[in-house]
């Protein structure tokens, strides 16, 4: 339905005249009276009949009137959602548990009347078709794996370098010490269930078990967080990564144990990406904080050499 010729109606109900109402829209009588005809015409009967006191609505004219307020309020509903000083500036993260999300928080708790949409989708492709087609302001993720470039509308900076920590349960051979180097590591079963597919992150692990001659043992479905932590808990020889900026929760029954992994230290190169003709304004304010927040990583750090 043409929302001008719904808007004209509502103009000649609100005036009681047509030429009140062209002078109201700032248009020519004959332009509202091509209006109304050609709304009449879209819903089949007449809404108006004229009268030497002006336009007196018909019995189908009353009956569109409260529809027609609704399609209007409806429109300028929809056009001020997507002001971008009107909306949420929504953003992807990888887990809702994880680095990226504990960043969005810092930011949030620096400017609480901010409005987030936080949402989560499965890999890097998904978050920059994400990005490109304005379904999310900006993502959270690891960019630069093989294969996986950036289009030219589409912008990244690095903004976190996440240290990585063995977690094994209280019998695992490892449990007791202080810190592990990743030679140490070589031998040991380091279990990422579903974490053979093609995401920014199995291509992260993979790279890393490459170079330190890890096993990474992908096989199993993956149930979830709390399903890994039951069975590391039993087992002396299971360990797996998290990272070191994550906030995972565990039953203190379990009494699992976050190793620091060092010389060198696996860090994870989180990256904030966004569109760069995004014109909404809390983007930049969280760019900005970003910015402020980032630490340099120190010497001694590893991440593959495709990670931007």
């Amino acid at each position: 339905m043409d929302l001008d010729g719904v808007r004209t109606f509502l103009a000649v109900v609100d005036a009681g005249r047509f030429t009140d109402a062209a002078d109201d829209l700032a248009l020519t009588q004959q332009a509202v009276s091509k209006r109304i005809a050609a709304l009449e015409r879209d819903l089949g009967t007449r809404l108006f009949t004229r009268t030497a006191r002006g336009a007196r609505l018909t019995d189908d004219g009353c009956t569109f009137l409260p529809h027609a307020r609704d399609l209007l309020r409806a429109a300028q509903a929809a056009t001020a959602a997507l002001r971008p000083d009107r909306r949420a500036l929504k953003v992807d993260v990888l887990g809702r548990r994880l680095a990226p999300a504990e960043l969005l928080r810092g930011f949030h708790r620096a400017h609480p009347d901010t409005d987030l949409d936080v949402v989560t989708l499965p890999d890097a492709d998904a978050a920059v078709a994400a990005v490109r087609s304005g379904a999310v302001d900006a993502s959270f993720r690891a960019l630069g794996a093989p294969g996986r470039g950036l289009p030219d509308d589409v912008a990244a900076v690095r903004v976190l370098d996440e240290p990585l920590q063995l977690l094994t349960g209280p019998t695992h051979r490892l449990a007791g010490a202080c810190a592990v180097t990743p030679a140490e590591l070589a031998g040991h079963r380091i279990w990422m269930p579903a974490g053979a597919g093609s995401t920014e992150w199995a291509a992260y692990y993979a790279r890393l078990a490459a170079e330190f001659g890890l096993t990474l043992d992908t096989t199993g479905p993956d149930f979830g967080f709390e399903a890994l932590a039951d069975v590391l808990a039993g087992s002396g020889e299971v360990a797996t990564f998290i990272g070191g900026r994550s906030r995972l929760l565990w039953p203190g029954g379990h009494d699992l144990r976050c190793i620091p992994v060092r010389d060198p230290v696996p860090v994870y190169p989180h990256c904030l990406l966004w569109r760069v003709d995004d014109p909404h304004p809390v983007l930049a304010r969280l760019r900005a904080h970003l910015a402020r927040t980032r630490s340099e990583p120190g010497p001694g750090t590893w991440t593959p050499a495709w990670a931007r």
